[in-house]
């Protein structure tokens, strides 16, 4: 076995039952992007980015992410069609199958961790059937130094061979491709898919365990900034409601864009770098993504303008989900280490194409767990294939998918952190419409949004008037500096007042039926915190 990089002396596949032909350890990036393009399985952007196609996969498949369902899991995983459960043979009949494919060939490993807090840190190694996934795992997870990698042991295990398919009958997979944790053994098997999105979400799920399970520690799907003043702002939301957008403020550092846990005087960043979406992206709308697409940065789906290698963005051809990873430290004004203190402010951000929500609203504690629960957004005509008109979209906690405990869970614990830290305000922003909904309305200026949010980070909404929302109970400021107060009201907007409450009350209903799954194992004060619906006649 010829052997290449810095290692652990201890380290030893053979234990996992693997014994490649070639393995490199922990190769800089740049020795990992000249050998892909050795191996004809990328190319070279105009920027110096790595440029690959991941396959006939171009983004996650959720229904073929599986848990095994054990003693450590069985009774705390919330078991559905999100948490779908694999037994133990199973598990060690891929394992079995993928260790042998694996071995004979030339592979990939890479030392990393996940967690910016020390109290938290979690040891990751990932071996990896090619090496611009090994890249792929360099810019996202935390990069120990050499020193440390000579000495790190691995807490958990990721294999990666897309290369290798599993059999249904004999692996208990729903088809060839699959992504199996187990919390006991430590490890997750990848397979089928050259999807790279599958790793990092892979170890958020198990973060999202780990974290708030064992240690009572939020784990959230958020982005994270920090003021000058060292105040800590939160940045929840679902796809198109302008998370990556608001929270990249050149006036605060970026903490992180993405996964965050939130312990006891510490926000932190579970990642050491971002994964952003890149379709019809601009230096003009995204100008820190934009720039960060440079040597090192991996760039996955896209084709190029036609005569050269310059990336064509508006191109979705291959997929909408056009991605491009890069470490954090491509980003001007990232902090480094990725930590923060206690939020001052958290945001829920919202696309409403109802037109029904206020712009900007702040919420009570049991509100603020009712809305973290419900997760709500709308897509609107031409975001889908299909969609005509608005159409309600609600995923618990900002990301269902990756969330092994019930979603009450993760609520209570923000409660929790609440009612620890009394001023931590809590505010729904919504970025979608006023004045009615999709198509009579207008869509909320950002500039507006931006004000709101300023305002709300300054404390300058502290001391304005506020009034209760007739139907959602939302407290809505009377004024907001920057903002015309007449957009501040939402029924005020709307031409028709008695439509307009008519649609509030349908969405209310909307929210009420989505909690019903929900309702059984949620406190009195979540529940209390439901907006009003009206009563059959």
């Amino acid at each position: 076995m010829q052997e290449s990089g810095i290692k652990n002396p201890a380290s030893n596949l053979s234990e996992l039952g693997i014994n490649p032909s070639i393995v490199h350890w922990n190769l800089s990036p740049e020795a990992l992007t000249q050998k892909t393009v050795e191996l004809n399985q990328g190319t070279i952007t105009s920027t110096g980015a790595l440029a690959v196609n991941t396959g006939k996969f171009t983004g996650r498949s959720p229904k073929d992410k599986l848990t095994v369902r054990d003693a450590v899991t069985e009774n705390s995983v919330d078991w559905s069609d999100i948490n779908i459960a694999i037994s133990p043979e199973h598990f060690d009949a891929i394992y079995n199958d993928i260790t042998a494919y694996l071995s004979g060939k030339e592979i990939w490993v890479r030392d990393s961790y996940a967690c910016a807090d020390p109290k938290h840190r979690l040891n990751i190694r990932v071996i990896n059937e090619y090496p611009w996934a090994n890249l792929f795992c360099y810019d996202l997870f935390l990069r120990p130094t050499e020193d440390e990698i000579k000495t790190q042991t691995a807490e958990w295990t990721i294999i990666q061979a897309p290369g290798f398919e599993a059999n249904p009958e004999v692996h208990g997979t729903r088809q060839a491709n699959f992504t199996v944790v187990n919390f006991t053994k430590k490890m997750i098997l990848i397979g089928g898919s050259a999807y790279t999105g599958e790793m990092k979400k892979g170890i958020f799920g198990v973060l999202n365990y780990i974290l708030p399970h064992n240690k009572g520690v939020l784990s959230m799907h958020c982005s994270a900034n920090e003021g000058k003043d060292g105040d800590v702002a939160l940045f929840f939301g679902l796809s198109g409601t302008g998370k990556t957008t608001l929270s990249a403020d050149p006036a605060r550092q970026l903490i992180g864009d993405d996964e965050h846990g939130w312990d006891d005087g510490s926000v932190f960043n579970f990642e050491g770098g971002c994964y952003a979406k890149c379709i019809d992206l601009t230096e003009e709308k995204e100008p820190q993504i934009y720039n960060a697409i440079k040597p090192n940065a991996l760039v996955e789906n896209t084709t190029y303008l036609a005569g050269g290698n310059e990336v064509n963005f508006a191109d979705g051809s291959i997929t909408e989900n056009t991605r491009v990873a890069y470490p954090i430290d491509h980003i001007s004004n990232a902090k480094n280490p990725s930590i923060g203190g206690d939020p001052k402010n958290i945001f829920f951000l919202t696309c409403d194409a109802y037109g029904i929500l206020p712009p900007i609203s702040r919420l009570s504690k049991g509100q603020a767990m009712y809305n973290f629960i419900s997760g709500y957004t709308a897509k609107v005509a031409g975001t889908d294939v299909g969609v005509t008109e608005p159409q309600a979209t609600f995923s618990a906690c900002f990301g269902r998918a990756f969330l092994p405990l019930h979603p009450t869970k993760y609520a209570e614990l923000l409660g929790k952190k609440l009612e620890q830290h009394p001023d931590v305000k809590v505010w729904l922003i919504n970025t979608g419409w006023s004045g009615g909904p999709y198509g009579v309305g207008s869509r909320m200026k950002l500039s507006y949004t931006r004000a709101m949010i300023t305002a709300a980070m300054n404390g300058e909404l502290d001391q304005v008037e506020y009034q209760a929302h007739s139907v959602f109970g939302f407290d809505m400021p009377a004024t907001c500096p920057g903002v015309p107060s007449e957009l501040l009201i939402p029924e005020s907007t709307w031409a028709d007042k008695d439509e307009y409450t008519k649609k509030a009350y349908d969405l209310a209903a909307m929210f009420v039926k989505n909690f019903e799954k929900y309702a059984a194992q949620a406190n009195d004060e979540i529940l209390s915190a439901a907006p009003k619906v009206l009563q059959n006649a």
